[in-house]
């Protein structure tokens, strides 16, 4: 094992300090804070990373980097670049100086900054280990990021954001509580997609054009669905009921011989639709702002702007 490694594990983590709970106001500046450690074992933040399928296409943000550890892991180990933002200067100090030991300033950089103040929208991977309070009041901005953005945290969940995995590791070394286990959970933003979706496709059998209707209810990453296909001049058509999971910008509608498969992208859904006897892809795009449904006019000028 390098010296690297020996150097850096086990991993410790800081935990953000509960003052940090409330995002600041512009009014009141960033309190300075002592960030205590608690001990993490390698285990723990290897899982972290793991199950984040960190790679080195990934720039990944640990937020409450305290000397560093998960940001030099994640570029030593996974090729990844990191950002680690800490509020204590010295700890900064510490992990910029380790950074130019290993020749590793090309890979990662260290802020002392208020996370709250700290810009998301680059990062692939966010890694934390903060307090519940403090989770909850970031837990706005993480939905707000790309979808498909991988969120990880260690033992603190995102109350009621369900996690879409989570892992529960021994860690023998652990300080806090009586329990020696840590869970590490894992979050994928999920893209907005709640409402009223419309397409105009034509059908395999009998070359009929239909107006596809799709209307999806969400909450967080789970989706309560109904797919409705009206033929022109007929009655509506009975509506097909799904629940699905997004990941990330992803879901797809079970069906007994093949699934149908959606993806999200570019304010549009695509839907493999052959379970339905549809000759291609359904193309959605959201229903205007009107609100009168997916009917034949409404379901072409939506697929015009393809």
């Amino acid at each position: 094992m390098p010296a690297f490694v020996r150097i850096l594990l086990p991993a410790f983590i800081s935990i953000a300090c509960i003052a940090l709970a409330q995002p600041p106001t512009q009014s009141s500046a960033s309190p300075e804070l002592e960030v205590p450690f608690v001990v993490s074992s390698a285990l723990v933040t290897r899982t972290m990373l793991d199950m984040a399928k960190v790679t080195a296409q990934d720039f990944v943000i640990d937020l409450g980097s305290g000397d560093g550890r998960i940001v030099f892991l994640a570029a030593q180990h996974y090729g990844a670049r990191a950002l680690g933002v800490e509020i204590d200067p010295r700890l900064v100090e510490t992990a910029q100086e380790d950074a130019r030991k290993f020749a590793l300033e090309r890979r990662v950089d260290f802020r002392r900054e208020d996370l709250f103040a700290t810009d998301l929208s680059s990062a692939s991977v966010i890694t934390m280990y903060l307090l519940p309070d403090v989770n909850l009041a970031l837990r706005p901005r993480l939905l707000a990021l790309k979808p498909g953005t991988r969120i990880v945290s260690h033992d603190w969940d995102m109350g009621d954001w369900t996690a879409d995995e989570t892992r529960t590791v021994s860690n023998p070394e652990k300080s806090v509580g009586r329990e020696k286990t840590s869970r590490v959970m894992l979050w994928v933003v999920p893209a907005q997609v709640h409402g009223t979706w419309c397409a105009w496709q034509v059908k395999t059998a009998g070359r009929t054009a239909y107006a596809v209707e799709l209307a999806l209810d969400q909450r967080y990453q789970q989706l309560d669905g109904m797919l409705r296909i009206n033929a022109p001049d007929s009655a509506r058509g009975q509506p097909i009921r799904f629940r699905a999971t997004l990941r990330g910008n992803r879901f797809s509608i079970r069906q007994p011989n093949q699934d149908a498969l959606a993806e999200v992208q570019d304010e549009a859904i695509t839907l493999n639709a052959a379970a339905y006897g549809f000759s291609a892809p359904l193309l959605f795009r959201r229903e205007p702002a009107t609100g009168t449904g997916c009917d034949e006019s409404t379901a072409r000028n939506a697929a015009s702007r393809y």
